[in-house]
């Protein structure tokens, strides 16, 4: 049966089952749920749209070969044996045992236990990285509601960041004293165009940037411009260094309004995790774009990378 015979309708009928209002169809001869029937009012006159998507015309094709006056039942879809659903069948077993022990959506609980509930379910065989996820009130489609800025992390990330500086004359030698791992002028910026890309963070000083313009295709993939909003243009460079070494970390809200940032590893004392989470919420307080108007904060997790998410009462740390 061609898409052609299935557009046009025979008969409508609207029923109530169980409370629910049920529309059904029959195209040639093929019965139609509400879920695949759309009824809308246009120009004064009633029209129905098949939603395509999800249609299984195979079926449809059996379905209607059997006469007007039958009812058609559908096939039995298949169910796995253990009674898991899709979702849970990729999930491992440890993970599904921490998320047993942690309360359901939409229960927030206190941030500090929330942290040692956290830690009590990282149970991989590495240091994971504690990570926040916070939902914001704003729309990044707008220039006036975007968020981009730093926290300087009093307890550090707990990993080692490979600093690249781009800058000339006596600041080379004063960012090597700082920590960068690779500092220069010319010369690096020839080695960043070759490929070299050993390093997880890249300062300019304003002077290098015209020539950094030119490394856009290898660095902007990768997350790596300098851009004066993340810290990374300055003319000090070596405090930046110094900075970003310590544990000073760029945050950014995605195209859905949401702050993902990394506040330590699951090796930290819970007291270190809750000073570093305590810095986050002041800077994205501290930063908060002028375009947001109303409500600021909208919901706040925390997880390991490997474990199952815990929601923060984010109010109790609200300052």
């Amino acid at each position: 049966m061609s898409a052609m015979t299935m557009a046009s309708a025979v008969a409508v009928k609207a029923q109530r089952v169980g409370g629910v209002r049920r529309i059904t169809a029959k195209l040639g001869g093929v019965q139609l749920n509400s879920k695949s029937v759309q009824m809308r009012r246009a120009g004064g006159r009633k029209s129905m749209g098949v939603l395509a998507a999800g249609l299984d015309f195979a079926e449809l094709e059996q379905a209607a070969s059997v006469d007007e006056a039958d009812e058609w039942t559908p096939p039995v879809r298949a169910t796995r044996k253990d009674g898991k659903s899709a979702k849970e069948a990729r999930q491992s077993k440890r993970f599904r045992k921490a998320q047993a022990a942690v309360p359901g959506r939409m229960n927030p609980i206190e941030p500090s236990e929330a942290v040692k509930l956290m830690l009590a379910n990282a149970t991989a065989k590495f240091a994971e990285t504690a990570e926040c996820h916070i939902r914001l009130n704003i729309d990044p489609k707008y220039n006036d509601q975007q968020l981009r800025a730093t926290v300087a992390l009093p307890k550090g990330t707990g990993k080692t960041v490979r600093v690249a500086v781009l800058t000339s004359g006596d600041n080379i030698a004063a960012a090597k004293a700082a920590g960068a791992d690779f500092a220069g002028a010319d010369d690096l910026v020839e080695e960043i165009a070759g490929g070299m890309m050993d390093f997880d963070l890249l300062i300019a000083s304003p002077d290098m940037m015209p020539k950094a313009a030119k490394l856009g295709r290898a660095l902007g993939p990768k997350g790596l411009m300098p851009n004066p909003k993340a810290g990374t243009v300055t003319p000090d460079v070596a405090t930046a260094v110094g900075e970003f070494k310590g544990g000073k970390v760029e945050f950014r809200a995605d195209k859905q309004g949401i702050v993902h940032v990394p506040f330590g590893k699951t090796n930290f004392k819970d007291t270190d995790l809750m000073a570093n989470l305590e810095a986050v919420v002041d800077a994205i307080n501290s930063n908060r774009p002028p375009g947001a108007k109303g409500i600021y904060w909208k919901s706040m997790y925390i997880a390991s990378s490997m474990g199952p998410s815990v929601q923060v009462d984010y109010s109790v740390m609200q300052k």
